[in-house]
């Protein structure tokens, strides 16, 4: 039997990383999944009644040791990945599919579910009770369980094809990620690059046992370039470079994977009675039916589009006076747009950097959390890690009880997807008088130290810790019975929340004083700098608007209407982003193969999420600015409302009772300048 099928005998029950081998996974699984099976039978074989107890909270406690394995199992498969990793996931991806389909679409199962759910008005349940009841029976009925047989065999095979198109949907946008290098040899073509990313590029080419420097489309390398190489024609390269992955002619070619997933998306909902695969999903999010999606994403277009047109303008005129640009491009916009807040505000990423170096922002978030939460951080060695580069800590509260271990994962490898994303190896839930503590990560792509300095952020990076900070607070501070509905577990128009707010704090000074300190001399960043920080926040915020709101029509475009049709990829998104899009269209280029988030991840229907969490986000943040930044008050009921509750109850009314009443979309507005 495989490590991963035993009790892990290690501090905390934390997963044993360095015991575990590849070929431990395929055996571990099939057990696991057997083991889930029979938990499933004794529901099944209860000789007494169904009761909430023995039907609703046991399926909501079987499969643990399977779902353990799975998070250890997929979290490498995104963060440390390597060949023999993807095919075994292709040969899993499958198998758990099958399985989900084995329980959902059991009949037997069904009656029991649906015995308890008949008469759940006689049952004395509490508020999480009555939520898991209902969430169990509608899984059972979105998944499948009404369906005539021969209608659940095709949503089987439904399920188990869209499983591996998923899975290598993300493998070729990584492989496409790994496969393109900037290699550069005359110094010449560095000019206007910061020094910091120069000694990062040469330092990959050392690697290589190469001369020169080499760029990458990893954030960290792809970013600095495209905003600060004065060589147009290079820019221009790399940017067709990072558009055109997984839309090449050859075999990492995301197209006919898309064209696959929409209509079978598409034909599972109608199979199951929806109108839609957005219908279908929508159900279950705040926003409720594709027409409010679109409706809010229209109106946020409607109020943010002239001030984009004017941004825009602004942009050209300033490119044309200083080169003599006359149409801007792709690979322009963030290059100018350095440059013109450079002239606006007197304001330089690379005048920031020094102020924050990682490892003091990891401080400052951690004091930030204690000041809010009274959470502690203590780093630790005594657990595995899944590499030599993961930093580990132990969170305890005011009285040293654990609230839960913490991964951090900074910089990019070969083996790790692009991007930043919390996740957990192993969720919080409260059983047989044993009050679990969650094991919770975050994963992100950071400028990584040189041979000179520490590794230093840009704003956007100390943001984008922020950020995911905040999902990691989400998962550790989740206080609830049922491990379904813990931490994360929430409508994921509502699971941006506790992520987004938290990026507020990097706008104040109180909290800035923290942990902004020059790397070298250790002087707290100055006031000059923090108003410039505060005052350049909604800066080009009309042309990002736009963009996202671009992408979440995309999103809709492909999930709220009949996608059969649709056999040019191309012409399609182009039709999707016509009234988002302000640049010449790039031929070559297209977002969709490599639109992870809802191809690969679990935004299908749902990338409108950023926007609406940015309406609670703004409108929540408000409440803490009226009462103070660090207000115990404040910091409290959004701790014990939002934080802790997971998805025990509907969003809206865990939000009305942390503010009082329902967000208005005018604090978002006013924070991105967008009106007065």
């Amino acid at each position: 039997m495989s490590i991963l099928n035993q009790k892990f005998n290690t501090a905390h029950d934390t997963a044993p990383f360095s015991q575990i081998k590849n070929e431990d996974y395929i055996p571990a699984f099939d057990i696991a999944i057997e083991k889930t099976k029979a938990e499933i039978y004794a529901i099944i074989n209860n000789s007494d009644k169904p009761t909430f107890e023995n039907t609703i909270a046991a399926m909501a406690y079987s499969g643990m040791e399977l779902d353990r394995i799975s998070n250890i199992f997929f979290n490498l498969h995104s963060a440390e990945t390597n060949d023999e990793l993807d095919k075994i996931a292709q040969e899993v991806a499958p198998k758990l599919s099958k399985l989900a389909n084995d329980i959902t679409l059991n009949p037997q199962l069904f009656e029991r579910v649906k015995a308890v759910y008949d008469q759940k008005d006689q049952l004395s349940l509490n508020g999480e009770q009555h939520t898991l009841l209902q969430k169990s029976y509608r899984d059972f009925v979105r998944n499948g369980a009404l369906l005539a047989e021969e209608k659940k065999e095709i949503l089987r095979q439904i399920d188990a094809e869209l499983s591996v198109l998923k899975l290598k949907f993300g493998e070729n946008v990584l492989a496409e990620t790994n496969a393109y290098q900037l290699h550069i040899t005359d110094d010449q073509d560095l000019v206007g690059l910061p020094e910091g990313a120069i000694e990062a590029a040469r330092g990959l080419a050392e690697i290589q046992d190469k001369t020169g420097w080499i760029f990458t489309l990893d954030y960290p390398s792809y970013i600095p370039f495209i905003t600060y190489a004065d060589n147009r024609t290079l820019r221009r390269e790399i940017a067709i470079a990072a558009g055109r992955k997984a839309f090449q002619d050859n075999e990492y070619n995301n197209t006919e994977n898309i064209l696959k997933i929409v209509r079978l998306r598409f034909q599972r909902a109608q199979l199951l009675g929806y109108d839609t695969h957005a219908h279908f999903v929508l159900e279950e999010r705040m926003a409720k039916q594709p027409a409010n999606v679109e409706a809010f994403l229209n109106d946020l277009l409607h109020k943010a589009k002239p001030a984009a047109e004017q941004e825009l303008q602004e942009l050209r005129t300033f490119a044309n006076n200083m080169h003599g640009i006359a149409q801007l491009e792709k690979w322009d916009t963030a290059y100018y747009s350095e440059k013109l807040k450079q002239e606006k505000f007197n304001l330089d990423d690379e005048l920031l950097k020094p102020y924050f170096q990682l490892e003091k922002v990891m401080d400052g978030v951690f004091t930030i959390a204690h000041k809010l939460y009274n959470l502690h951080f203590h780093e630790i060695q005594h657990i595995d890690k899944y590499h030599e580069e993961v930093r580990t800590f132990e969170v305890t509260d005011h009285n040293q009880h654990l609230v839960a271990i913490f991964y951090a994962d900074f910089f990019p490898r070969k083996g790790k997807r692009n991007g930043a994303w919390m996740t957990s190896f192993k969720p919080q839930y409260f059983k047989d008088g044993q009050h679990e503590r969650p094991h919770i990560s975050i994963v992100c792509n950071f400028t990584r130290p040189t041979a000179t300095k520490p590794s230093l952020l840009t704003f956007n990076e100390v943001t984008t810790l922020f950020h995911e900070f905040g999902h990691a607070l989400h998962g550790m501070l989740a206080d609830t019975t049922y491990p379904t509905l813990s931490g994360t577990s929430v409508f994921w128009d509502f699971v941006e929340l506790p992520s987004q707010i938290m990026e507020n704090w990097c706008y104040e000074k109180e909290a800035l004083e923290l942990f902004a300190k020059h790397y070298q001399t250790g002087e707290t960043i100055p006031m000059e700098l923090i108003d410039k920080i505060k005052a350049s926040a909604s800066f080009m915020e009309g042309m990002a608007t736009l963009r996202q709101l671009g992408f979440g029509l995309l999103d809709m475009g492909w999930h709220a209407q009949d996608p059969t049709p649709v056999d040019n990829l191309k012409a399609f998104e182009s039709s999707c982003f016509a009234s988002t899009q302000l640049l010449p269209d790039v031929t070559e280029n297209a977002m969709s193969p490599s639109f992870s988030h809802i191809f690969n991840g679990g935004y299908s229907s749902g990338y409108y999420s950023y926007k609406w969490a940015e309406v609670l986000d703004a409108d929540a943040f408000a409440y803490f600015q009226e009462k103070g930044v660090f207000n115990e008050t404040v910091a409290d009921k959004f701790k014990e409302n939002i934080l802790s509750k997971g998805g025990t109850e509907h969003p809206m009314t865990l939000y009305k009772r942390f503010r009082g009443k329902e967000p208005s979309v005018d604090a978002l507005l006013k924070r991105a300048g967008l009106i007065k």
